[in-house]
């Protein structure tokens, strides 16, 4: 069952559907986050805009969710390889 939820992002309200609680708790917990980061970059370049403060916010979270996406890849590589060791192993000890 959806919800109307509102979240407030650099000081502007909108108006969003969330399909469960765990996704109205997500909402908002990215809804501070961009608004804690954008605080922080707004002290270290009070001259810039709102635009460019925000595509700042927007390029850092980007960066920071495709490191995650290559770490991810790089467990799943790494866990197939043991288990190709694991089954070779097991293969080995079951044979002797």
């Amino acid at each position: 069952m959806d919800q109307k939820i509102s979240i407030k992002i650099a000081g502007r309200t909108y108006n969003l559907m969330a399909s469960s609680p765990e996704q109205e708790e997500v909402y908002r917990l990215a809804a501070e986050a961009i608004n804690k980061r954008l605080a922080a970059y707004t002290r270290k370049n009070p001259d810039k805009t709102i635009m460019d403060l925000m595509s700042l916010v927007a390029l850092n979270e980007t960066v920071y969710r495709i490191g995650l996406q290559k770490e991810l890849e790089r467990n799943e590589k790494e866990k197939g390889e043991l288990e190709r060791d694991l089954d070779r192993y097991l293969q080995d000890t079951s044979t002797k």
